[in-house]
């Protein structure tokens, strides 16, 4: 199920809430019960997981130069 983050302006509080993507748009309240609250922008970061490798080690998961995808199109690496 999908976590969303908000903030609070009445107290400045951040918190999340997971709910389906049907119930995205509904409203929350805070914590503490305010109702004004804002969703927040969240990302996501989605890395390459390496394998074990035949002798033992950890796999780089592809290894080269990574392409694509990222804040920079995959220059920086992420």
């Amino acid at each position: 199920m999908p976590r969303y983050d908000f903030r609070c302006r009445a107290c400045g509080d951040t918190f999340e809430i997971n709910r389906p993507m049907a119930e995205s748009a509904a409203p929350a309240a805070c914590p503490h019960g305010h109702t004004d609250t804002v969703k927040l922008l969240s990302t996501v970061a989605i890395g390459r997981g390496g394998g074990v490798s035949s002798g033992g080690g950890v796999s780089s998961g592809g290894g080269g130069v990574p392409s694509g995808g990222g804040c920079c199109g995959g220059a920086c690496g992420c």
